[in-house]
């Protein structure tokens, strides 16, 4: 029996994944930025709810626009992560598993995250 050929390097930067797979990973991603963001946002809450001076002093930090940036990216972050836990619900009750429906809804929750974003980032940067 002869041995099946496997390769012996993959380089990752080269193989095509195809937008159902970056949805998924850009899922797993925007939900790890959420885990470890919530402590900072747990704090800047308390902070901001801890007087009038805590309030000042977060509501200062966040015409910084570095700040601006991070919140933006933490709004993608919750909108993607919702959206494609979303479908990623309905493809575990058999709801468009066929590979042209699980690219449409693929490309909806890119968009949509998108959109959510541009529309925070429009409100944000005012």
């Amino acid at each position: 029996m002869k041995p099946i050929a496997r390769p012996v390097y993959l380089d990752l930067f080269r193989i095509h994944l195809p937008l159902p797979g970056w949805v998924s990973i850009l899922h797993r991603i925007s939900g790890a930025l959420l885990f470890v963001a919530l402590p900072l946002g747990v704090w800047g809450l308390s902070l901001s709810l801890s007087g009038e001076a805590g309030f000042q002093r977060m509501a200062d930090w966040m015409t910084h626009p570095l700040i601006k940036l991070v919140l933006l990216l933490l709004i993608w972050a919750f909108m993607h992560h919702v959206l494609a836990g979303l479908r990623h619900l309905a493809l575990d009750v058999h709801w468009g598993v066929s590979l042209r429906r699980a690219r449409q809804s693929s490309l909806v929750v890119i968009l949509a995250s998108g959109l959510v974003t541009l529309l925070a980032a429009w409100k944000v940067f005012e």
